[in-house]
């Protein structure tokens, strides 16, 4: 038996007795509505009840019975639903639905059935624009019912409504005091039905505009025109909505070599020349304002310098003017300037001044040559180009005569005036007597200043002048010198004393202390073994060398040599001696003291002989003192000293003995080592006595 709709019929309550009296122990189920509470003006309400079991379902609303059959409509058994087709405000209320079940219990649940209208914004202005600086009103027009509260929000943020606030709501209303740039945003309106869930929002961007400003960095720019140099001006543009930039320029200036950036807030001049020269002005526009700032540009122009000429040969005593021009931007002063000695010239500077940009030199002196200056001197820089004069050097002074074989040298002490250019050489110039025509020679200026040939022992007018790119210069004053004989060198000279030997190499120390007027050449040296058929060779040393060395000379051979001295006029005697060279030395392994150790042994077997034969012939020595001792005086054959047979007068020589030595032969005179035994007797202190070698001479 199911639940069905209320009719209190008689049938219907006999069943509903029966069905009371079948589940009198049974267990009802519980009752639910099913269905939203919260429903907007106009829209279908449907509440479903369900009993879950067998029943007569009836709704109420506020308490009384809903009876309209074309709301309450039943779905089967155990469910009936309540359908208000388009909900009013006045269809709010309390809706009760309550079951008589069959078993004779009944039960019943209420909800809460809420009818809104909105929240709802009307005519809210979504966009708002203020000044920067003025009071901004921003209204959210809620409306709704039963009652509708306003909430406004910034980045999720809620608004706060205290009193004294910049930024505040009152009233729904968001308010702005002194409007900031920084109030620009999106904000928003929160619409909230009161007591319910049931909310709405809407963003509402509020603008701040702001009146367009520009800012140079500088008023007044100062640059240097050049193909290289580049300007920069920048401008610090604010403003919203965001200006429009625009530029005005000088006429003069070139459209062509002007750049902006992206907005134009910067503009870049290249390749600056004085035509840029003037007033630069930034001006920036919007729906607000306009504004301007200007900047004046300076251009300078460095200085040039233009001369007529940058190198002038002047003849002595000549006159010589040079032109100049400066130019530049502001205007350069011009200058001349004496590069030797430092001097700025001046209108009065004798004869070299200056009238207004020439340079003029009267009557042109050897001094005169040199580097002069013209200079440009302005804020914007200096500039300067030289201009060089060359004249005729100057006359030698100082000069100092010798004569020579057949041959004038003359000295300077210092060089003369170069008249502004290098002097390169020296023209020298000689005669005998003035009806004689000059004879002319020209030297280096780093070479010796000799005349040659001249005539022997005889006088000679002689004078000199320094030649220069312009030509020969001012002769010095005339000079006399009798010329000398002319000769050979001397014979050089070999410092014999200072001879070096080492095994198969000589050296020698050589000089040459007389040249014979004329320098030496060169020095011939010849030498061979002296022996028959041998060959000479020969070599040449230069002036300068300081010894003579030979070297791989043979063994054991002797040697001669000459040495020659050469200069222009012949060759010198030559200078000779001789020399041997030892035996190759033997190489041993021995040691030093096997050396000694053979030395000692060799000097007693010489002393024993010696000792031997002067027992023997003279009853002395050693071996004869060791006998008497041994056998008295009675010695078969001795003879006593003093005795009247075979006496020596207290003198006995020993002849024929010598030792081996090696030779070295000098100029002629013998130098060989020699150590002879010329006297031994029994009563000196010594027995043999030495001869010392005489020294080297050549």
């Amino acid at each position: 038996m199911s639940c069905k709709q209320v009719n209190m019929k008689p049938p219907t309550l006999i069943m509903r007795a029966m069905l009371l009296l079948l589940l009198l122990y049974k267990i009802d189920a519980k009752l639910k509505i099913v269905g939203n509470p919260n429903v907007p003006v106009g829209a279908e309400v449907i509440l479903l009840c369900k009993d879950g079991g067998d029943g007569d379902i009836t709704w109420f609303k506020d308490g009384k019975e809903i009876v309209d059959e074309e709301k309450v409509v039943k779905i089967d058994e155990g469910s009936s639903s309540l359908k208000i087709t388009s909900a009013s405000m006045q269809d709010a209320g309390k809706y009760t639905c309550h079951c008589e079940f069959d078993s004779g219990n009944d039960d019943e649940i209420t909800t809460e059935l809420f009818i809104y209208e909105g929240p709802s914004f009307g005519n809210t202005v979504t966009y708002h624009e203020f000044l920067e600086g003025t009071v901004g009103i921003v209204p959210c027009l809620v409306t709704g019912a039963p009652a509708v509260d306003a909430i406004w929000f910034r980045d999720k943020q809620e608004i706060t409504t205290a009193e004294g606030r910049r930024v505040r709501q009152q009233d729904n209303t968001l308010r702005f005091e002194m409007v900031t740039r920084n109030d620009a945003g999106t904000y928003v309106c929160k619409a909230k039905i009161r007591g319910r869930p049931i909310n709405k929002e809407l963003a509402v961007s509020v603008v701040v505009n702001v009146p367009p400003t520009v800012h140079l960095r500088e008023k007044e720019k100062k640059v240097l025109a050049g193909p290289y140099t580049n300007v920069s001006i920048e401008g610090f543009v604010e403003g919203h909505p965001t200006p429009n930039i625009t530029w005005t320029t000088p006429t003069s200036s070139d459209p062509s070599r002007h750049h902006f950036n992206s907005d134009r807030s910067q503009l870049l001049i290249s390749s600056v020349g004085r035509a840029d020269y003037g007033e630069y002005v930034c001006t920036v526009t919007n729906k607000i304002g306009k504004s301007n700032a200007t900047i004046m540009l300076h251009v300078f122009e460095a200085p040039e310098v233009f001369v007529s000429h940058e190198q002038l040969s002047v003849s002595l005593g000549k006159r010589v003017s040079v032109f100049c021009n400066v130019s530049g931007h502001p205007q350069p002063e011009l200058h001349w300037l004496n590069k030797h000695n430092g001097r700025t010239l001046a209108t009065d500077s004798g004869h070299i001044h200056v009238a207004g940009g020439e340079m003029v030199i009267e009557e042109v002196m050897p001094s005169d040559g040199g580097l002069y200056s013209c200079m440009a001197v302005s804020v914007s820089g200096n500039a300067s180009r030289d201009v060089a004069i060359h004249t005729h050097a100057d006359m030698p002074r100082y000069v100092k005569i010798y004569p020579g074989p057949a041959s004038a040298l003359l000295s300077l002490k210092t060089l003369p005036i170069n008249g502004g250019t290098e002097i390169t050489n020296f023209v020298l110039q000689w005669r005998e007597n003035t009806a004689e025509e000059w004879q002319e020679t020209t030297v280096p200026v780093a070479g010796p200043l000799v005349i040659s040939p001249l005539r022997q022992y005889t006088s000679y007018a002689v004078r000199l002048a320094g030649l220069n790119r312009v030509g020969v210069g001012l002769f010095s004053d005339t000079l006399s010198v009798r010329t000398l004989g002319m000769r050979e060198p001397d014979i050089p000279n070999l410092s014999l004393k200072q001879l070096e030997l080492d095994k198969n190499t000589i050296s020698v120390p050589l000089q040459q202390s007389d040249d014979g007027g004329m320098p030496i050449q060169h020095f011939n040296i010849r030498f061979q073994k002296d022996k028959d058929g041998a060959e000479w060779k020969e070599m040449q040393l230069s002036p300068d060398s300081d010894s003579i060395s030979l070297q791989d000379l043979s063994f054991g051979s002797d040697y001669q040599i000459e040495v020659t001295a050469v200069n222009a006029n012949g060759s010198s005697l030559p200078s000779r001696f001789n020399f041997t060279i030892g035996e190759q030395p033997v190489s041993s392994s021995m040691t030093k003291g096997g050396v000694v150790a053979i030395v000692i042994v060799l000097f007693l077997l010489v002393f024993l002989a010696v000792d031997a034969t002067c027992c023997y012939r003279n009853h002395c020595g050693l071996l004869m003192s060791i006998a008497v001792k041994l056998f008295g005086q009675k010695v078969p054959g001795l003879k006593m000293l003093g005795s009247a047979d075979g006496s020596t007068n207290g003198e006995l020589k020993l002849k024929g003995l010598s030792t081996p030595r090696g030779s070295m032969q000098m100029g002629g005179v013998q130098t060989k080592d020699s150590v002879q035994l010329t006297e031994v007797t029994c009563d000196k202190a010594s027995l043999t006595k030495h001869e010392k070698t005489q020294p080297i001479t050549a």
